[in-house]
């Protein structure tokens, strides 16, 4: 099959719930005809299955919906909770007008200062790598710097620039946000760093996940539409936007052109970072580079390196050396996973996507027949004692409800103990204690955030694989 045959989908299912009133929804739900272009383009429907996908597409939409629609109050509570975490970011304020400032929405702190720390970054303060895993261990040594890369992907250039250059010694080479045409702003985030060894240079592209108090980055995981290729299968639409990849209806463009007109002002994130990579690549024989993300970001991560695929980018393609990404979605269904598995081993690629706990993210879109999403590569699942065990593929699993609640309890007593075991690198903020609290209701959230799965790279046992 000729390349260009794979860059265009033939069949696409496009929900669009910011053409819609919440009247409409129960137009999906209870409508006879409800394949409209305002709302859902081009449905293909599994026979027998009609109801319960439209059940599906409803819920995706409601989802949606709602969250652009408290996008602002969540923005602010955001901006109110990250303004009282970061003192030390604070303009020269008097402390009444530093409430009365925040009360009015204005900025009463520098989010742009190498010293102001995202709410991610609270949850787990550890900026430093483990000097115990070496590169005499490769797999083991790349994961953990993945995942700290992934990590501290989710605050500013500066603050980037920091822990990369001071704490890391190592060299940063970009650091940018990048455009989404379909949301017409700046929706993705990520960094480039090299790691020089004695016999050979690394680059780690780290792709930022999703925010706490971004709506439209919660909205895209929740989002169920997708795009077919012939050859390929079926992947995730709202993950590909986020890459800033073309999805335009209105021009007949339903797909990715391997090339379009660069913006330095609205970078898109697949081909600012193909072209960055091929710049510093070229030429030097003992350049190397790995994809990683936590989240939407390791969904990125594995997406990036699949239109490099569809590209037939074979120069990037050899210069890869893995994959490892952290509480990452599904991103496409069976057939897309057989492709990127072929493809995978043709190119000599190792993929490791580290899953922990009871964590809700990796665990969706669902792997039911209805969406069709799968994972694929080699998951590496640790329990709260970071020991691997089987995971529970769908998460809302009736015989899993209490079990669930039982290991978030013990979770819980961990963060008071772990310590004591491990020594104080591993001490627990009373932040992420509360959100161990809250994992006693809503086990799958605690568990996805960066604190369990960067003790899983330095505590979890998996360098024998190969």
């Amino acid at each position: 099959m000729d390349c260009s045959e794979k860059l265009f989908a033939t069949k696409f299912m496009l929900l669009k719930p910011e053409n819609m009133g919440f009247f409409q929804l129960f137009q999906v739900l209870f409508g006879a005809e409800f394949e409209n272009k305002d709302l859902v383009q081009c449905l293909e429907f599994i026979v027998g299955e009609r109801f319960y996908q439209k059940w599906l597409i409803f819920l995706s939409l409601l989802g949606q919906k709602t969250l652009h629609s408290m996008a602002n109050p969540i923005k602010y509570v955001g901006n109110i909770v990250e303004s009282f975490l970061n003192p030390q970011a604070s303009y020269d304020y008097t402390l009444f007008i530093f409430l009365f400032n925040l009360l009015q929405g204005k900025e009463v702190v520098n989010r742009e200062c190498a010293n102001y720390v995202s709410f991610i970054g609270h949850l787990d303060a550890r900026v430093g790598l483990d000097n115990r895993i070496t590169c005499e261990d490769p797999i083991k040594y790349n994961a953990a710097l993945s995942m700290m890369a992934s990590k501290v992907s989710y605050e500013n250039k500066a603050f980037v620039q920091r822990i990369v250059e001071d704490h890391w010694k190592m060299e940063l080479v970009d650091c940018r946000d990048y455009w989404n045409d379909y949301q017409e702003k700046a929706t993705t985030q990520g960094f480039i760093l090299l790691d020089k060894s004695e016999d050979h240079d690394t680059y780690v592209v780290a792709f930022r996940g999703s925010e706490p108090f971004d709506a439209d980055a919660w909205s895209t995981d929740i989002d169920i539409s997708w795009l077919k290729f012939p050859g390929v299968g079926k992947t995730h639409a709202g993950f590909m936007k986020a890459l800033g990849l073309e999805i335009e209806l209105e021009n007949n463009i339903v797909g990715w052109p391997k090339e379009i007109e660069t913006d330095e002002n609205r970078p898109r994130a697949y081909y600012s970072i193909r072209d960055l990579l091929k710049k510093h690549l070229h030429g030097n024989d003992r350049a190397k580079f790995i994809l990683t993300g936590h989240s939407l970001g390791g969904a990125l991560a594995i997406l990036f390196a699949t239109i490099l695929m569809l590209h037939e980018e074979t120069f990037l393609l050899e210069k890869l050396e893995g994959v490892y990404t952290f509480g990452q979605p599904r991103v496409g269904d069976e057939k897309f996973a057989n492709f990127m598995k072929q493809n995978l081993k043709d190119n000599c690629i190792k993929y490791f996507r580290f899953v922990y706990g009871n964590d809700i993210v990796p665990r969706l879109p669902f792997d039911v027949k209805i969406m069709g999403f799968q994972h694929f590569g080699t998951c590496l699942y640790f329990d709260r004692t970071y020991k691997c065990e089987e995971p529970n593929k769908n998460y809302f699993w009736w015989r899993e409800m209490i079990p669930m609640r039982v290991n978030a309890l013990l979770e819980l007593i961990r963060s008071f103990t772990i310590v004591f075991k491990y020594g104080p690198g591993y001490q627990e903020g009373w932040i992420l204690r509360f959100f161990r609290l809250l994992g006693l209701a809503f086990p799958g959230l605690p568990a996805h955030g960066p604190h369990d799965y960067v003790n899983v790279t330095r505590l979890g046992f998996f360098s024998h694989l190969d």
